[in-house]
C-alpha cells in the first residue's frame, strides 16, 4: 500500500473513533512526509476534523484544496452552521458540481433554520427535476423544512407523494402540526403513525409534542390514552422527555396527584423533571409541596438552573411565601452561581407586590442590572391594582404603554384603578385615548369540548336561563373537587 493510502486509512480510523489528537499527529506526518496536496488525504482530513467537531480546521483544509471533491463538499455541508452551509453550497454550484442526495438535505436543513423558504422551494423543484424525491431522506428533510417554517399544506403534499415513509417522516408531521397548535391534525397523524408506520410503537420522539398539545387543549382523555399506550409497549419508563411531558400534561389537566405518581415512578429524572414538578405544584397553589420537591432536589445533588428558579419563585409568589422566596432568590447567585434574569425579577416583584410590599418591589426594580422588561412592569402594575396604589401604578402603566403599545389590557388595568379610587376624570381620559388609538379590549373567553364540538363562552354571552344550570353544575363539581383534594391531602409526597 502506498504511503498516502496508509495515511488515509489512519485518518479514517481516527475519525471513526473520534480521536483528534492522534489524527492531528497523522496530519503532521502527512505534511512532513510531503504527501500533501493529495485529494484523498485532504478529503479524509476534512472527514476527521468534521467528525471531531473541529469545523475551523476542517474549513482550512477544505479551502486549501485545489479542486474539492463532491464528498468533501458534503462532509463540510453536513457539519457547518446554516449560514456557512449556504456559502459552501453557493461555492459548490459555482464550481460546476451538481448537488446530490447528500448535499440537498444539508442545505434544506439550513433553509429550515434560517426560514429561507425561497431557496427551500427552489431546492424542491431541483430535487424533482433530477429525481431525488424518491429518496426518503431527501423527501423527509424537505417535508421537515416546510413544517418548521409553517407551510404545513406543502408538507402534507410532500408527505402524500412519498413512495415510502419511515418513523422520522411521521414524527416530522406530528411535530409540525403540534408546533402550529393544530391539535386535530397532530392527533390524526399520531394515530395513523401508530397503525401504519414501522417501528413507531417504540419510537417516542413525537410523544412529548402530542402530550404538550393535550396539555394546552385540556385533552385529558387523549393524554391518558397515549399514556396507556406507552405503558402497554413498556416504552416510556426510561424516557425522561416522555415522563416530563406526562407530568406537565396531567397537572395542566387538573390531575396533579397523577403527575406526582408519574414523577415518583420515573427511573431517571433530570433537572427538567424536578422543575416541572415544582411548577405543577405552584400552579395548583401548593407552594409548600413545591418547596418540599425543591429541597428534595437539592438533597439529591441535582443542580437547579434558571428554569428551576423561575418555577419555585413563581410557586412562592402564588402562595404568598415571601420569606422563602426571598431566601431562594438570594441563594441563586451566592449558592448556585445562577445570575437572576428578568423573569426571576418579575417573579420577585410579583411576590413582594402581592404581599403589599410595593416599595420593596420598586426598590428591587431599581437595583436590577438590566433594563426592566414588560413582565417586570406588568407584575408591578398588577400588584398596584390589587392594593389600589395609584401613584406607583401610574409609573408602571406608562412604562408599559411604551413597551407594549398595542396592549389594551394595560390601559384597562389603570382605568380600573382610577375607577376604584373614584378618579372619574382619569377614567374618561384613558377611555378617550384608547378610542384614539383604536384599542378594543378582547373579552375574556372560556371554552369546553363536548363530544367533539367546541363551545365558547364570552362574558355576558350566556342567557339567563342557562346560567342557573351552569352554576348548579359548577357547584357539584366544586364539591367533588373539594372531596378529592381532602383525600389527596392525606397522601405523602413520596
Amino acid at each position: 500500500m502506498a504511503a498516502a493510502g496508509r495515511i488515509s486509512v489512519l485518518l479514517r480510523r481516527c475519525a471513526a473513533a473520534g480521536e483528534i489528537r492522534p489524527g492531528g499527529q497523522v496530519h503532521a506526518r502527512a505534511v512532513v512526509g510531503g504527501w500533501l496536496p493529495d485529494a484523498t488525504v485532504e478529503t479524509d482530513l476534512v472527514l476527521l476534523y468534521c467528525r471531531c467537531g473541529e469545523r475551523d480546521r476542517a474549513r482550512r483544509v477544505f479551502d486549501g484544496m485545489r479542486a474539492p471533491s463532491m464528498h468533501a463538499y458534503n462532509l463540510l455541508l453536513a457539519a457547518s452552521p446554516p449560514r456557512t452551509a449556504m456559502e459552501i453550497f453557493a461555492r459548490l454550484l459555482g464550481a460546476g458540481l451538481r448537488a446530490d442526495r447528500y448535499a440537498v438535505p444539508a442545505v434544506l436543513r439550513a433553509c429550515a433554520e434560517l426560514s429561507d423558504v425561497v431557496l427551500g422551494a427552489a431546492l424542491h423543484g431541483f430535487a424533482v427535476r433530477i429525481g431525488l424525491m424518491a429518496n426518503v431522506v431527501v423527501a423527509g428533510v424537505l417535508l421537515d423544512m416546510y413544517a418548521k417554517v409553517g407551510l404545513l399544506d406543502d408538507a402534507v403534499r410532500v408527505f402524500d407523494e412519498m413512495p415510502e415513509r419511515d418513523a422520522v417522516v411521521w414524527n416530522c408531521m406530528v411535530n409540525g402540526f403540534a408546533r402550529a397548535g393544530r391539535a386535530v391534525e397532530a392527533f390524526g397523524f399520531f394515530t395513523r403513525a401508530q397503525v401504519k408506520a414501522v417501528n413507531m410503537a417504540n419510537d417516542l420522539r413525537a410523544v412529548p409534542s402530542v402530550l404538550n398539545i393535550c396539555a394546552k387543549e385540556g385533552e385529558l382523555m387523549k393524554g391518558r390514552e397515549i399514556h396507556g399506550r406507552m405503558v402497554r409497549c413498556l416504552a416510556f419508563d426510561s424516557d425522561v422527555a416522555v415522563g416530563n411531558a406526562l407530568i406537565d400534561m396531567y397537572a395542566k389537566c387538573g390531575r396533579v396527584n397523577v403527575s406526582q405518581k408519574v414523577f415518583s415512578g420515573m427511573q431517571e429524572r433530570n433537572v427538567v423533571s424536578w422543575s416541572t414538578m415544582i411548577h405543577c405544584y405552584g400552579i395548583h397553589g401548593k407552594g409548600e409541596w413545591a418547596l418540599k420537591v425543591y429541597r428534595e432536589m437539592l438533597s439529591q445533588g441535582v443542580k437547579p438552573n434558571w428554569i428551576t428558579f423561575t418555577s419555585i419563585l413563581s410557586s412562592c409568589s402564588h402562595c404568598g411565601l415571601v420569606t422563602e422566596g426571598r431566601k431562594i432568590f438570594e441563594s441563586m447567585t451566592k449558592v448556585h452561581s445562577v445570575h437572576p434574569a428578568a423573569e426571576h425579577y418579575a417573579c420577585m416583584v410579583d411576590l413582594l407586590g402581592r404581599s403589599g410590599a410595593i416599595e420593596a418591589a420598586v426598590g428591587l426594580i431599581r437595583k436590577m442590572p438590566m433594563e426592566p422588561s414588560s413582565s417586570v412592569w406588568g407584575a408591578l402594575l398588577s400588584a398596584c391594582a390589587m392594593h389600589n396604589n395609584v401613584d406607583v401604578g401610574e409609573i408602571a402603566a406608562y412604562r408599559l404603554f411604551e413597551l407594549e403599545e398595542g396592549n389594551a389590557s394595560n390601559y384597562v388595568t389603570l382605568c380600573s384603578m382610577y375607577d376604584a379610587v373614584g378618579w372619574s376624570d382619569g377614567v374618561a381620559e384613558l377611555r378617550s385615548r384608547m378610542r384614539e388609538l383604536g384599542m378594543v379590549k378582547t373579552p375574556g373567553c372560556s371554552w369546553v369540548d363536548v363530544k367533539g364540538k367546541l363551545h365558547a363562552f364570552y362574558q355576558g354571552s350566556i342567557p339567563r336561563y342557562m346560567r342557573r344550570r351552569i352554576l348548579w353544575v359548577l357547584d357539584r363539581l366544586l364539591e367533588d373537587m373539594a372531596y378529592s383534594d381532602s383525600e389527596n391531602e392525606h397522601a405523602d409526597l413520596y
